[in-house]
């Protein structure tokens, strides 16, 4: 595709506050939806990766959307802000910024993983 598709964000530690929130005041087998209404084309979220990353927007290609794929992935979260009190604290902005620079700082972990992951797939298949 183009990078159309419309996507609903929400930091880790938002969604963690959220659970907590709803196992502390909700109501036993209600459904409460965890959202941030922050919601971004893949196009966006890509560019702003590329430039905190500080590279250039050239290095973007696009590929064929797979078969089925949603256009739009959104929900109503009225209910947890109407009834726990509850709403997401982090910009979308912040929390891509945050998550980018920990995999920066952290590429010994993530090569670790990667390599066990590789493994795993050799073994699997």
């Amino acid at each position: 595709g183009q990078g159309l598709n419309v996507r609903e964000w929400l930091f880790v530690s938002d969604c963690a506050n959220g659970v907590y929130e709803i196992m502390k005041k909700g109501q036993a087998g209600d459904a409460y939806n965890i959202g941030s209404g922050q919601e971004r084309r893949n196009i966006e979220v890509v560019k702003a990766i590329l430039s905190i990353l500080g590279k250039p927007e050239s290095l973007i290609t696009f590929v064929k959307d797979r078969l089925g794929h949603d256009f739009r992935y959104s929900l109503n979260f009225e209910k947890i802000e109407r009834e726990i009190g509850w709403k997401a604290d982090i910009k979308f902005e912040q929390g891509i910024e945050t998550v980018v620079k920990w995999y920066l700082d952290n590429m010994a972990w993530v090569g670790e993983k990667l390599d066990y992951l590789r493994e795993y797939w050799k073994k699997a298949y």
